[in-house]
This record gives C-alpha cells, structure tokens and sequence, in this order.
C-alpha cells in the first residue's frame, strides 16, 4: 500500500516526525529546523516525554511521539513478567500523555490505543515493541487518509487563484491541501504569521508551503488584520488543540485576535478538525502557560533588558460566533451543531 505521506513535505513523512527502531526513538528537531536538521534521539519513554514538553515536536507531532515511545517503553521492560510489563507500559502512557495539560486528552487515547496493541502481542507471543509500532504506522495511516478528506473540503472554499491567511503550523492538513489544491491546480498564495516565540509559522509553515511549490510570505504577528485587508485575504484558515462540543476553538495564542479581525473584514474562517467528546466546553479545556522567559527573546537572543516580565500563554480560546465552519472528513460543520458530527471517530487527531 502506498502511504499517504508520499509527495508531502520533508517533515511531514512518518521517519521525519518521530520513528522507533533499535530501542530508541528518533525525533525532528522543529525548534531549530529548517536552519539546521537536527534529530533527538530519545533513549528512554521519559526523554520522549520530555521532548514532547520542551517541544522538540509540535502541532500533530507528539502524538506519532507518543505512540512510539510507548513502543520504546515497551522495549525498555521487555526482561520484565507480563504482568511487570503491562505495570510498566501503564506508568508510561500516563507519563507521556501529560507531558502537556492541554491536549492529554488526545494523548490518554493515543497511548491507550498503543496498550491495546500491546494486549494483542501478548496473546499473540509478538515482540510487544513491535506491535506497538506497527499501531503507531496504522494510527499513521488512518490520520493522514482522513485529513486528505479534511482537505478536499477546505480545499472547495478556496479560489482557484486564492489567498490565504494561516495560523502557526497546522501540520498534516498544510500538507494535505497543498497536495489537494496542486492536484486541482490551483494556484494560491499563503501568508503565514510567524507565531512568536517559536516561530512554528515561519519556520516550519512556510517551509512546507515553500517546499511544495507554492507562493508563501512570512508576515509578523501584529500584521494579520492589514494584510487581510490590503492583500485581499479570501479564506482564514486553523487546525486546533481542541474543538468543544460548544464550538469553542483552542488553538495556539493568537488565533483569538486573527479571528476577531477576519469576522470585522468579512473574511471567512475555517477550523480543520473534529469535535472532541471529552471536553463539552472552554471551561473543560486546561490553557498551558509555559516559561515566560521565551516572550523575552527571539530564538535565543535577548529582546527586553533584565528585570521585565513575560507572560506566556500556549493557546486561546475563539468563540464560535467568529468561526464560520468547523471542516471535518465528514464535511463542514456550523460551530452550532457540532453535534451533528458524532461520537464515531471523536478521539481521533486530525491536526
């Protein structure tokens, strides 16, 4: 079978994102890519964990992390009983599933779903390691081919010769509609916000648009409402943390503001994702605040003088009346009547 990260950008291919092999997981460096590409190889499921939190990976990346660390947890108890190992594994998923409080929800079923894979190895006699791994290339498999649905609906809102607003770095749906608006031939140009303090947007956005052959610009984050304005922006578009049942979006800090500009210029705004079942509300949704220091510096060098204070927050929360569509494999849902979706896949990832 051919898999369907095949054409799509450098860091969206499975070895790129995070990949197990010989007792060790193997994880992009996006805090420095494209600069310079790097790898952190994680020795123990406690180091992806804490890649994971110091956001070596990103956006969709720490669920691919997480499923193989469990594989790579799975390998580090493999002298153990049965019953050692299945303690184990278990101490690991919660490790890793809350090496970030915003999105351990998603991350509680990615790794529950690595555990499943590692009942059937033992009933199987299977190398556990393994199995887990060739779960985490199904999971793979089936997030890649239901974003490409995703995509062709968002893709139907764009001009053939449209202009597109995006928000810090919406991993595999980039890639996905970029593949889909090339295979229409559509030819459009995208503007990035570079998404401070790490920059996802300019550094990894934009060079996957740039990689796949498309027009992209780099804008700062206090620019969105202008060029909106004066490069008649058609389609604002966002992956997201979480979508609530509410219709509530999370998505990385200033998707909120882009939001509020884009409904007071009349520019539609689309959600690419799926509702999830675990949080009904905002209320249910925990906002990570990270080290402040980071708003203080621009990939490393000093920016404000000492004894001046930061603050951080990771993602905000847009109402659904500045939303105008959530986008979903099933096609695009008013933010009213997510509802309307199901229960079926709720806890999928589709960033």
């Amino acid at each position: 079978m051919e898999r369907p990260d095949k054409d799509l950008a450098f860091m969206l291919r499975y070895e790129n994102i995070a990949w197990y092999e010989d007792g060790a997981v193997r994880i992009l460096d996006r805090r420095c890519y494209p600069r310079r590409v790097e790898f952190v190889t994680c020795r123990t499921h406690g180091e992806v964990a804490q890649a994971i939190a110091d956001m070596v990976t990103q956006s969709a990346g720490p669920y691919p992390a997480a499923a193989m660390g469990m594989a790579l947890a799975a390998y580090e108890c493999r002298g153990k009983t049965e019953a050692e190992q299945r303690a184990f594994l278990r101490a690991a998923a919660d490790r890793i599933s809350h090496a970030r409080p915003t999105t351990a929800k998603r991350m509680e079923r990615v790794c529950e779903t690595m555990l499943e894979a590692a009942e059937a190895a033992w009933r199987n006699g299977a190398p556990v390691d393994l199995a887990i791994k060739a779960r985490a290339i199904e999971a793979n498999n089936s997030r890649y081919e239901k974003i490409g649905r995703i995509a062709t609906h968002l893709v139907d809102k764009f001009p053939d010769d449209g202009t597109i607003l995006t928000q810090c770095f919406a991993e595999t749906i980039v890639g996905m509609m970029l593949k889909e608006a090339a295979a229409r031939g559509k030819r459009l140009r995208i503007f990035c916000p570079e998404t401070r303090p790490y920059f996802q947007g300019a550094r990894l956005t934009a060079t996957v648009c740039c990689e796949m052959g498309f027009d992209v610009t780099v804008i700062t984050d206090n620019m969105p409402a202008f060029v909106m304005q004066r490069e008649h922006v058609d389609v604002f578009t966002s992956a997201a943390d979480a979508i609530t049942l509410d219709g509530h979006v999370i998505n990385k800090v200033g998707t909120f503001q882009i939001a509020i500009a884009a409904k007071y210029l009349g520019v539609p705004y689309y959600v690419t994702g799926v509702p999830d079942t675990v949080h009904r509300s905002a209320s249910d949704v925990k906002i990570e605040f990270r080290d402040p220091s980071f708003v203080l510096e621009a990939m490393g060098v000093k920016t404000a003088r000492d004894g001046v204070k930061g603050y951080y927050p990771a993602f905000d929360v847009t109402p659904p009346e500045l939303i105008t569509g959530v986008v979903t494999d099933k096609g695009i849902l008013s933010p009213y009547r997510l509802s309307d979706y199901g229960d079926r896949d709720a806890y999928e990832v589709v960033v």
